[in-house]
């Protein structure tokens, strides 16, 4: 028997069992995939407590790396015994072994580790569509982004400083500064401490910023529409704080005609050739070691409750990881 993270009902940490579950053989289409590490992350909080619903009861996690165990019929992205990482639906990473469907798999290269694959597939194609597609953001750029000490914001820190981008991080402590800053974060805004929106003003000199990437939601949506510059451009990508309110698109106009856009991972990596070319785009990042993925927190798998609390309670720094 095989073990892994299964929910019944949504709401808290605690609605998450560890239990024995079946494996067997892949289907059609389908590889089974034996974890040498699992990815956390916020979308796996909005499924457990019901913000994003799924059938129930449900597997978590959407995120890991290990090796191909078994490959049904009709596969051919992945071979028995190579090394992969992944990102992506169905739910069900949060376990020791799973069968998935084989066309999201990706081959890991030999130099990157089991950990590092499993706790940069979402937070790293993240980052490459973010500053590469939904817009496409060039040196000499200013830009904010939120929780920047996260496991998003320290890739995203590190990905700008390798382009030429000036990213101005938002963080809740002086301590979360201090790794944005060494990450790659040209200013650091302590929250608690000071006024985002004005300290913005301050530090671009009045203009303000072209792009604004906020993964709070609810308590930061009408000051991130501040912080942008006429014809500037809102990415509300999460919502960590809650969902964002109502708004009228009248308080577009009134800043100056801003864009906004709710994007998804998923819609970006749609076809496995876009998602071929984002991984790519990531790996090679990661390699040349422009990009350093910063694994903080390690939680065996039967801890995984504990790691969510610790995640939304904003005490974690970098990527989390469980490790069955």
């Amino acid at each position: 028997m095989a073990k892994a993270i299964r929910i019944s009902r949504t709401g808290g940490p605690e609605v998450l069992e560890y239990v024995d579950v079946e494996v067997g053989a892949p289907g059609p289409g389908q590889a089974r995939v034996r974890h040498e590490a699992i990815g956390v992350n916020f979308i796996d909080v909005y499924f457990r407590s019901g913000l994003y619903p799924q059938p129930l009861p449900a597997g978590l996690g959407m995120e890991g790396a290990g090796v191909v165990e078994a490959i049904g019929e009709g596969v051919t992205e992945v071979a028995v015994g190579e090394r992969v990482a992944y990102t992506g639906r169905p739910n069900g990473a949060y376990a020791d072994v799973r069968n998935m469907p084989a066309d999201i798999l990706l081959r890991l290269p030999d130099a990157i580790s089991f950990e590092t694959g499993a706790a940069m597939m979402m937070q790293g194609l993240t980052v490459q569509y973010l500053f590469k597609r939904t817009t496409s953001l060039k040196a000499g750029d200013t830009i904010l982004f939120h929780a920047a000490a996260g496991g998003v914001g320290l890739i995203a820190a590190q990905w700008a400083r390798a382009i030429g981008v000036n990213m101005i991080g938002t963080v809740g402590s002086q301590a979360k500064a201090e790794l944005a800053l060494a990450h790659g974060c040209a200013h650091v805004i302590n929250y608690n401490t000071e006024n985002f929106v004005e300290r913005v003003k301050e530090i671009t000199g009045g203009k303000k910023v072209s792009v604004v990437y906020d993964s709070i939601g609810k308590d930061t949506f009408i000051g991130s529409l501040d912080c942008l510059r006429p014809l500037g451009l809102m990415v509300s990508f999460g919502n960590a704080s809650g969902p964002v309110p109502d708004f009228s698109l009248g308080e577009l106009a009134s800043r100056g005609s801003l864009f906004i856009t709710r994007p998804t991972l998923f819609s970006y990596a749609a076809s496995r050739a876009e998602l071929e070319e984002m991984a790519a785009d990531l790996f090679a990042m990661v390699a040349s070691g422009k990009v350093k993925i910063d694994v903080r927190q390690r939680y065996p798998l039967a801890e995984a409750a504990r790691a969510h609390a610790e995640l939304e309670g904003r005490t974690t720094t970098g990527s989390s990881v469980l490790l069955p």
